[in-house]
């Protein structure tokens, strides 16, 4: 595969924002990496709900339940970023801070994600978004007229954002907003950018990670991938198109990267969506941030930050005071919309 080198001019338009990148952590790789090296919140203890997919899959939601829990209150469903879970320390802030405001909250773990290796061949992709149909369509079903809200972070701001742009006009009424979160909106472009210079630790990482799962799989379904491939794959290009392409009925990486990109479904959104990133997001060109979609949408509400790295936004007197600016940002503007 022959991979495309572009070039691109970065440009930070002004942005009305409050958040103050903390003075101790200035750069976003130190924004990118501070909340999962250092943050010191425990885990919430999760109530853990199997849900079965209608393919005979499964994917788990952990519930962070208020003690009031209840049909009459919101709910929050979070999806974590790639490679993420449940786990990840934004995902448990952010349902922290939803309690506070008398939201309950579950978490979305993606296939495979969970702590455990889903049944079929396939796992979760960018823009995989038929799992989160059926989880949003079933809670629904389960608490009619219930407000709910959406937040996705990295990988799950993109398959929420396409989720919705998928659905358009027919998006379920007890949706009322949706916040993305560092969003990969051209997946091509992230990909490059982690696959190359000092970004490469990033991609490499997660390559790690996602070759193992790839090797597990090959253990329950021996034919299904070509383990050398798999192993000797040393960048995103390479793995999307031995592992992910194949999987998931694409022709190649670059078919997957624009087929799945959320970034052409932006305009078909039809529900209240803040688009949340900082210009400085090492997974991401920041002239990839969708400017022109937003302008042209009245459903869209962008807030593109000059620092914050990736799901960063990191703020507070001294490290020991450290404080997250993205859960009160992402929770006003869900509780702005109810």
């Amino acid at each position: 595969m022959t991979t495309q080198i572009l070039k691109y001019k970065t440009v930070h338009p002004k942005t009305v924002s409050d958040f103050r990148p903390a003075w101790w952590l200035r750069g976003s790789h130190r924004q990118t990496v501070w909340r999962k090296l250092f943050d010191g919140a425990p885990l919430p203890s999760y109530r853990r709900e199997r849900f079965e997919t209608s393919d005979g899959d499964f994917v788990d939601l952990d519930w962070l339940d208020s003690e009031s829990r209840s049909a009459e209150r919101p709910l929050v469903i979070v999806l974590h970023g790639l490679e993420g879970s449940s786990r990840s320390p934004y995902v448990p802030g952010l349902l922290r801070e939803a309690a506070r405001r008398g939201w309950d909250g579950v978490a979305m773990n993606f296939r495979s994600c969970s702590g455990e290796l889903n049944r079929l061949p396939r796992f979760y992709h960018s823009g995989e978004t038929g799992d989160l149909n059926e989880v949003v369509s079933s809670l629904i079903a389960r608490w009619p007229g219930r407000s709910i809200g959406l937040v996705g972070y990295s990988l799950g701001g993109n398959v929420l954002l396409k989720w919705l742009g998928e659905r358009g006009e027919k998006a379920p009424d007890p949706l009322r907003a949706a916040v993305a979160v560092s969003t990969p909106f051209d997946l091509a472009a992230a990909a490059y950018r982690v696959d190359h210079g000092i970004h490469r630790i990033y991609g490499q990482v997660f390559l790690r990670t996602l070759k193992q799962k790839a090797l597990m799989k090959l253990q329950m379904y021996p034919n299904l991938l070509d383990p050398k491939a798999v192993v000797q794959s040393q960048s995103f290009a390479e793995f999307d198109n031995c592992v992910t392409a194949p999987l998931h009925g694409f022709t190649s990486a670059q078919d997957y990267w624009t087929r799945a990109s959320a970034g052409p479904w932006l305009e078909e959104i039809r529900k209240p969506t803040l688009l949340l990133s900082a210009y400085d997001d090492p997974f991401l060109p920041a002239s990839c941030l969708p400017h022109d979609a937003v302008k042209r949408s009245p459903w869209l509400t962008a807030e593109f930050t000059p620092y914050g790295g990736h799901v960063g936004f990191v703020e507070g007197r001294w490290p020991g005071a450290a404080t997250y600016w993205v859960d009160r940002r992402v929770m006003d503007y869900l509780n702005s919309l109810l």
